[in-house]
This record gives C-alpha cells, structure tokens and sequence, in this order.
C-alpha cells in the first residue's frame, strides 16, 4: 500500500482559501486549489483525520486517477487502465454516484456513469480472474468528474455530505449547511473570547458551529463514514486513533458568551435541542426576541447572522422592514462588528450602511452576499507593572 494519496476537498464556491488553510493546519500538503475545491496529499491516516476534523469541506474523495478524455472510447479504455485492484476487493460493491461535466465534450452523465462502470468491472475481471461479481461486501461509491476535458475519478471516503455532523434534527424555513457557517465564522476575527450574537438563528447553525470550535470539538466526531467500511484501505485502528485524537482536544470548560435569538419560540427550542445533540447546550444562550430588541451591555461583539431572503414571494414585502430594524440595532452598537449573509440585493439600502467588504458566496445554487461591516478593534489590555516601593 502507498503511503502518499491525493484527496479532493469540495467546498462551498467562494470559501477555497478557508478550505486550505483548514487543511494546511491539519498538517498536509494542498497539491491545487481550484473553483469550489481543494486538493492535498497524504496517507490513509489524512482520509479519516480530514473527515472528522475539516469543518467547511463537503466531503473527501480518494483520487484513484485523472486524464483526458474526448470520446466514450477513451473514457473507457483510461477507466479500465486504473488500477482498480489496488482500491477494490473482489467482494465490493461498487457503483458510480454521481457523475458531473462542465465544458467538456462528453457532457451525458448518465452514459458517463454506465461507461465508467463497464470498464471498472472490464478491469475487475481480468485481475481477479472471474466473470461475475458477487457484489455483497463493503460499498465503494464511485464519484466521476469532467472539466474541460479532463476527467477525475474518485471513490467517497464520506459517503453522506460532510455537513451532517449529526446534531441537526430539527431545521427552519431556510437553514444555513454547517460547512457553510463555519466557513464564513473563519472568514471573521471572531474567537471564542469574543462575544458572538446571532440574531436570526434558526436552527441555531451559526451559534452551534462556533461553539464547536470555540470547545475544540471536532465536527465529525458524532458521525460514521463511508471509509470506515474499507479494511482493506484504512486499518481499523486507523479511524480508531483519529476519534482518539478529537476527543483528546475537545476543552469543555471553556467559558463563552454566544447567543441565538429568534423570533419564532419553536424555532428556538429546536436551536436548544440541536445544540444539546451537539454536546455545546451549556456554552449557548438561546432566546425568543424580535431583531429590533438586539441589545448587549459590552463592547466589540460579533453579529454573524443569515436574515430572511425573501425566497417567498409574500415574504418579499416583509424585508425592507426587517434589515431596516437590523440596521437599527447594529447603530446602537458602534463598537460591534457585523457579518451578514443574504441574497438579498437591497440589504446594505436598508441597513443604511455600505459594507466594508462583501463576498460571493454560493449557498447551494443560489448567489448570496457576506456583507462585512468590521468594528473598530478593541483596545490591548495594558498589563500593569506591579512596583514595590520600600520605606
């Protein structure tokens, strides 16, 4: 078995370089960073290790190879050249999940999956030396992309999408994912000394996601993956030692002030009861309150917060009001730094103030905004210079 693999890291669009200086602090190697991904390098270990510890990747992939293809001939005679019995006991049951192209000549995805297929058990068949596949062992779910010609096929050491860390049972109208939440909290100076307020929590996603690291808990530790399956891949201990590890750094005696407020009570019971899945309860105060009644007696806070778009028809009338009352209140606290995600197009209009800074996000499909209104910073503690006078 090698000891160094490629691994892809898909992401948000918009959040690559959070992405690899995540990976970056894990300790590995990033190869390419391209739109809405991250490549690094590693052994098996990094395939758990990134699992559980990433907070803003979607999933991880183990590259198994890359090339050009122009024609279904090619697509089949290079899948067929992989090695894929150094990946595959005879015994796996395989399948391509998905397939993808984007400005490439092979553009049906369905042909693209039943191709890829073919040529794995093409390849299967004369390195096992038998004709039919019985299929009953451990999955191995096969993911193919092609982009400008040049095609990539992964097999998921996920599985389901990295942003179910397994806390959200109960979610609002228009949930934020995890991975996209954490993502735009690294985008922030925010620490875990600093106050964080989110005045639209919903599911209480922001709040959660900012606790979990503030604690250290790492955001797959209450989860299992697909790569848990593959024995032949990744030793047992393997996955064993990296749980070890989460658990090892989680700091529960970390003293926060976080808050989520909502405006709709059951809303916020379901915030108390995801952020108890997620082991963080007693780090978050939650509580049923209208945006306009924003308020906190200290200075230099956060605002991080995902406000109504106005997906709805009806609820497009409502908006103007609403980022006016948002604006208000972020007015009554001038020393407060505030970070707002919206597809909104007239949120600064009637906050009444133009962001500092504001970035392209895609939240799934939909185009949104992270407004940045930085505050000013707070004064350095002067450490006092304790002097002992005699006489």
């Amino acid at each position: 078995m090698k000891d160094r693999y490629e691994f892809t890291a898909p992401c948000h669009f918009g959040l690559e370089a959070v992405c690899k200086r995540e990976i970056q602090n894990l300790g590995y190697e990033v190869v390419a960073v391209e739109d809405g991904k991250v490549t690094f390098a590693g052994d098996m270990a990094a395939a758990a290790r990134a699992n559980i510890f990433l907070r803003t990747v979607q999933r991880i992939l183990l590259k198994v190879g890359e090339f050009k293809a122009l024609s279904f001939e090619e697509l089949f005679q290079n899948v067929k050249a992989l090695p894929w019995e150094d990946f595959l006991p005879k015994d796996a049951r395989f399948w391509v999940t998905k397939a993808t192209s984007v400005k490439s000549q092979l553009f049906s995805t369905s042909d693209i999956q039943s191709i890829v297929k073919k040529a794995m058990v093409e390849r299967m068949k004369d390195r096992y030396h038998i004709s039919w596949f019985p299929e009953d062992g451990a999955s191995y779910p096969v993911r193919v992309s092609l982009y400008k010609d040049i095609v990539t096929v992964s097999l998921d050491v996920s599985g389901e999408s990295l942003h179910k860390r397994g806390y959200r049972k109960m979610v609002s109208k228009a949930p934020i994912e995890e991975t996209l939440a954490a993502g735009l909290i690294k985008l922030t100076p925010w620490n875990r000394d600093r106050i964080l307020v989110d005045p639209f929590c919903g599911s209480g996603t922001f709040p959660i996601e900012a606790a979990m690291m503030g604690a250290n808990i790492a955001p797959g530790m209450q989860r299992e993956f697909q790569g848990q399956q593959w024995k032949n891949l990744i030793r047992p201990e393997i996955w064993t030692e990296a749980f070890t590890e989460a658990e090892d750094l989680v700091d529960r005696s970390v003293k926060m002030d976080i808050q989520g407020f909502d405006i709709d009570a059951q809303i916020v019971r379901a915030a108390r009861e995801n952020a108890k899945r997620a082991g963080v309860e007693e780090m978050i105060h939650f509580q049923q309150r209208p945006v306009h009644k924003l308020r906190h007696p200290k200075k230099y806070g956060f605002v991080i917060t995902n406000p109504p778009y106005g997906e709805r028809l009806e609820e497009k009338e409502d908006l103007p009001a609403i980022y006016q009352d948002m604006g208000e209140a972020f007015a009554n606290l001038d020393t407060w730094s505030f970070y707002v995600i919206t597809a909104y197009e007239d949120a600064e209009r009637y906050i009444g103030k133009k962001a500092a800074k504001n970035r392209k996000i895609y939240n799934g499909m939909m185009k949104t905004y992270f407004y940045q209104f930085p505050g000013p910073r707070p004064p350095r503690r002067k450490r006092r210079e304790e002097t002992s006078h005699e006489g």
